[in-house]
């Protein structure tokens, strides 16, 4: 996991080649990459969507899942760590902690991944790796024992110290680094191997008694004891061993695969695996062992062109063999498994059964989605469920013919099914199809995916703002919906308490339902009235968001009411509220990070201004300035362009999505009376 362009793809070559697993380097920039497989990862040179590969080192196996650098694509890395044990962070020696680096760490640390680092690059002009290291200590809160040390930098760097055994390593160029020699630390590199050697070994006497004595009394400390402390702070993500190499040249893999192996967990070192039975709704545990009942988590989907729907699973406990029937306990429906596959990347092979700890693709599941559980019928569990960021941006799109058309919604239906950060609805009003994603890029790639893979002819409008609506006050909401159309009539009647809640918590409700009012079996179909209510606002259709729902009294009819008629009259009370709680719009805030060489500083600064950026602040790295801001979405549209022209090609930016905030009143008004609507 890592920023874009600071060698992921480019270290699992290396390690796929040494591995055994390929028999030739492919690299990224000649478009023979084997992870990125895809034709528009080869064209432009990034990674787009997360490929599982299977490797051997030594006497381990190692599920590998090479993920993307891009924030449009940051799902992929959101799915891949709530399934993975370890992670490994790469950092560019040169840009060190950069705006995705941080989006990934903050990811990890909320499903405790303990985690490697890797500073790549250090071949290239303007690297340091002290610098990265203090990086990672200020920006990332983080804990880093440094156990290399890199010999030189740019082009001087020739090698690495082992910090453990106190030895350099020189790689044979000549042997594509597969062989290397170890030799004494050279005398212009001693002093300060010492003082970084004690430096870990006081860090690591937090973690373990008989170093710490050790080291207080002067003796010596053993390697084995040296590695059990780092495995331990390891594993409790209390700390985070630091590497360095430079995988482009060859140098640095095998020792960074040693310590996946030393220091990262197995399935057995991970925690017992936690989940609710939907039948007791008691929280029950799993072991990663095959003598337990089957539990996996279904965490990515892909369309086959071969075997149709392939579904990626993580197995937590028990084993699976082909042809079993398993249960979804999100969806309720049963399963069967009529293929499993160990993926190579695009390639597979058939295998007959997998157990706890393995991950593989499935054929046959119909009614999974990302996130779903499937477990043993007799012993059912639900583990906890993966949340991904709401889409921010939205076109429109239409067949251009009417054989196009249910071709369309088919194509769109299936990378919905692929994408939990791709939507896709037909608007009320205008009846047109709008496609919703997390960025430019994004939905640039989705519809070229569409036209080469599932050969859509369709036109395409331009990009536009999801801007979104919440409310600014507390209200109740009381609603009776009663219908009587001659038989069986509906009836139903809520009392429902609506306030503002936590940005980015989307929805919350909760029942406040005593003596038994409204039947427990009628309380879920309430909120689900009230989300489905929340597509659409009241100021201009936007999704409501930030919402908290307390169900506070209400009755029901022993004949009349229904689920359905409690349903539409929680979609009422929301519409009645929203109208009543002083509605706002919002709008989509982006981090942005702007790298330039200093003379063309102030002009951008200056443009930035222009597009009501907040700027947090400047900072000169190696030879250039580093500007960080927070921009409306919407005045962001064409910036490369507009970048490239100000530095003359030579300034870059990142940007990535921040939160959503209140939309400035006269901002507000020039909006509302562009789409025609009143401010």
């Amino acid at each position: 996991m890592a920023h874009i362009d600071a060698g992921k793809t480019t270290t699992t070559e290396r390690i796929l080649f040494y591995t055994g697993k390929v028999h030739r380097i492919g690299e990224v920039d000649d478009g023979a990459a084997t992870m990125d497989w895809m034709q528009q990862e080869k064209e432009r040179g990034i990674t787009i969507t997360s490929a599982a590969i299977t490797a051997y080192w030594k006497k381990y196996r190692i599920n590998i899942i090479d993920t993307p650098g891009h924030v449009d694509f940051t799902a992929e890395v959101e799915r891949s760590l709530r399934v993975l044990d370890g992670a490994v962070a790469i950092f560019c020696a040169v840009g060190g902690v950069e705006p995705q680096s941080e989006t990934v760490w903050v990811q990890a640390d909320k499903y405790k991944v303990p985690r490697i680092a890797y500073v790549n690059k250090m071949d290239r002009i303007g690297a340091n790796f002290h610098r990265v290291v203090k990086m990672m200590r200020d920006r990332l809160k983080a804990n880093p024992i440094v156990i290399e040390l890199p010999m030189g930098a740019e082009n001087d760097f020739r090698g690495i110290i082992d910090l453990i055994r106190m030895k350099a390593i020189l790689h044979h160029d000549d042997k594509y680094g597969a062989t290397w020699d170890e030799v004494d630390i050279p005398s212009e590199y001693k002093d300060i191997a010492e003082s970084s050697r004690n430096h870990m070994l006081e860090i690591l006497s937090d973690f373990d008694d008989a170093i710490m004595d050790k080291y207080l009394s002067g003796e010596a400390v053993t390697e084995d004891e040296i590695y059990r402390a780092l495995r331990n702070a390891t594993l409790s993500v209390k700390g985070v061993p630091v590497l360095c190499g430079s995988s482009f040249k060859n140098k640095g893999v095998q020792q960074l695969l040693d310590a996946i192996t030393l220091y990262l967990p197995a399935p057995s070192d991970i925690p017992n695996i936690k989940g609710i039975n939907p039948y007791t709704d008691k929280e029950e545990e799993r072991k990663s062992s095959v003598d337990e009942p089957f539990s996996a988590l279904a965490f990515k989907i892909a369309a086959d062109s071969y075997v149709g729907k392939l579904t990626y699973i993580r197995v937590y406990s028990g084993q699976l063999k082909t042809g079993t029937v398993a249960l979804n306990t999100e969806s309720g429906k049963k399963e069967r498994f009529s293929r499993i596959l160990l993926m190579s990347s695009n390639k597979r092979e058939d295998l007959q059964e997998i157990s706890a700890g393995e991950i593989a693709a499935v054929v046959g599941l119909r009614n999974t989605k990302t996130g779903d559980t499937l477990c043993d019928q007799k012993h059912p569990l639900s583990l906890v469920k993966m949340n991904f960021p709401v889409p921010v941006i939205f076109v429109a799109i239409e067949p251009k013919s009417k054989a196009d058309e249910d071709k369309l919604v088919n194509s769109l239906t299936s990378l919905a099914d692929e994408d939990p950060t791709f939507e896709f609805k037909t608007d009320a009003e205008t009846g047109q199809m709008v496609i919703s994603g997390m960025g430019e890029l994004h939905l640039d790639i989705l519809v070229d995916r569409l036209v080469r893979e599932f050969k859509v002819n369709a036109n395409v409008g331009k990009p536009q703002v999801a801007y979104r609506e919440t409310i600014t006050e507390r209200v109740v909401s009381e609603i009776k919906f009663i219908k009587q159309a001659g038989g069986k009539g509906q009836y139903a009647h809520v009392v429902v308490e609506f306030e503002p809640c936590e940005p980015g918590t989307h929805f919350q409700f909760e029942s406040k339902i005593v003596g038994g009012t409204i039947p427990k079996e009628f309380i879920k179909p309430v909120a689900d009235g009230i989300k489905e209510a929340m597509v659409s606002g009241v100021i201009a259709g936007y999704p409501v968001i930030d919402i908290r729902a307390n169900l506070l009294d209400g009755s029901f009819h022993d004949v009349d009411s229904s689920e359905l008629s409690f349903k539409i009259a929680g979609s009422m009370a929301l519409h009645d509220a929203v109208k009543k709680a002083k509605p706002i719009l919002m709008e989509p805030m982006m981090s942005l990070e702007v790298v330039t060489p200093e003379e063309y500083l102030g002009t951008i600064l200056g443009d930035l201004g222009v597009r009501r950026a907040k700027i947090e602040g400047h900072e000169k790295r190696h030879e250039s300035q580093v500007i960080t801001a927070t921009v409306p979405l919407a005045e962001m549209f064409g910036y490369a362009t507009a970048l490239r022209n100000m530095s003359q090609g030579r300034a870059f930016f990142t940007m990535q999505f921040s939160n959503y905030v209140k939309v400035k009143a006269e901002v507000a008004k020039k909006l509302l009376e562009k789409m025609g609507l009143a401010a």
